[in-house]
Parts: C-alpha cells; sequence; structure tokens
C-alpha cells in the first residue's frame, strides 16, 4: 500500500524528468515529455516512495522509474535527478530508482512472486484510488527473494542492466508499445528463464515489457 498526500510539488515530477532524459543515452531528442501514466511499488519501511512514470517523447514511450527520500542516499550522486519541496512531507531528494537498492529488491520482488502495483490510498479519500498503469510480474516463488547486493546499474542501448548478487535485472527504457508481452505471464517459478514484470494503460490493447530478471 502507498500513501498519496495531497500536496503541492516545486519543482514537479514532470519538470524534473524533462531535465533528466535529455542526459540519458537512451533518450532520442524528439519532443518534451508528456505524462502517460504511473504506477507505484511499496517500501516495507515506509520511508522511500517507489514511483515509475512512463511517459511518451515525440512518437517514443519512455520509463522512467524514481525513488523519493527524505534524505540523501550515500554513494548515489550519480543517481540523484535533483531536489524538491513538498509541502506536506518537506525537502525530498529524488532518484533514479534503478541506482536505489530499495526500489531493486521492490522490482526483483514484484516479478519473482507475481505481484502487482501497489494500492494507493490517498489522505482524505475513501477507498483506494486506482493506478493508472496497471503491472504484474509473472513469476510465482511463495518464498522469500534471494539476498540482493546491487552493483552500480549500466545504461546502455534502451536499457539499464542492475546485477544483484544472484540475479540480474534489465529494466527498459524505451517501452516497445508494439510488442506483445502476455505470452510471458505463465512462466515458472523456477529461474530457468527470463520472468518479467509487464505493464498495461489506457489506450494500450496489450501489455508490454517493463523489466525481466534471470539468475546470474
Amino acid at each position: 500500500m502507498a500513501i498519496i498526500h495531497k500536496a503541492t510539488l516545486s519543482p514537479s515530477k514532470l519538470e524534473l524528468i524533462a531535465d533528466y532524459l535529455p542526459k540519458q543515452p537512451w533518450f532520442i531528442q524528439d519532443g518534451s515529455p508528456e505524462l502517460i501514466g504511473a504506477y507505484r511499488f511499496d517500501d516495507p519501511a515506509g520511508e522511500v516512495g517507489l514511483e515509475t512514470h512512463v511517459v511518451t517523447a515525440g512518437e517514443r514511450v519512455y520509463q522512467v522509474p524514481l525513488s523519493y527520500r527524505g534524505y540523501e542516499l550515500a554513494g548515489a550522486e550519480e543517481w540523484l535527478i535533483g531536489t524538491m519541496d513538498h509541502s506536506v512531507l518537506g525537502k525530498r531528494w529524488v532518484y533514479d530508482a534503478c541506482g536505489d537498492p530499495i526500489y531493486v529488491k521492490a522490482l526483483a520482488t514484484a516479478i519473482l512472486t507475481g505481484q502487482k502495483e501497489a494500492e494507493l490510498i490517498v489522505d482524505g479519500e475513501l477507498g483506494p484510488r486506482p493506478s493508472t498503469v496497471t503491472v504484474k510480474g509473472s513469476g510465482k516463488l511463495d518464498g522469500g527473494i534471494p539476498a540482493l547486493s546491487a552493483s552500480a546499474p549500466v545504461s546502455g542501448s534502451g536499457v539499464t542492466i542492475i546485477d544483484a548478487g544472484g540475479l540480474r535485472l534489465k529494466v527498459a527504457r524505451v517501452l516497445d508499445v508494439a510488442a506483445d508481452a502476455s505470452s510471458n505471464t505463465a512462466a515458472a517459478p523456477e529461474l530457468h528463464s527470463e520472468l518479467t514484470l509487464n505493464g498495461q494503460w489506457a489506450g494500450l490493447e496489450e501489455s508490454v515489457e517493463l523489466a525481466s530478471v534471470v539468475r546470474n
């Protein structure tokens, strides 16, 4: 469950993303980003906000995972996107979440166990708010995930690779919205083959692969 506060943000999340994208090797300079939707994972400790944005710029669709912290993450200066003032929570440090170990664990857990996006609870509203992007992992593990020790992510042509001890995660940055990822949803719980996180949003006929994991 992710708690959402009704708050004013300065700068906005989209403003931070718009400044960050042109600096990335997988971004094609073709128009300003516009938000399609977003989904969240839950930090069990309740300390870190984990929100992934799906944006379009030109004819391409990009995935931008962000983590929000109330303090600086040691050793993650390279992945700091910026800071913003949150009218409820105060100053927030915003990171490319691929460099945040809380996100790496949440992503791996979702893929391996078949989790969906976190339920959104908004302060002052009765009942959950629907997510604008829905996701589901293809794995079926019943137990805990392996211990992770994430190394520095490496971004290349359209993807970011995270070596996390016994697992290797691949986060798609440029999304192939023409692909049909539905065939991946019945994968076995063992990691003999690639397991995936698949997502869908309004106007998209088939789910699209957002991330995957294999055993190193």
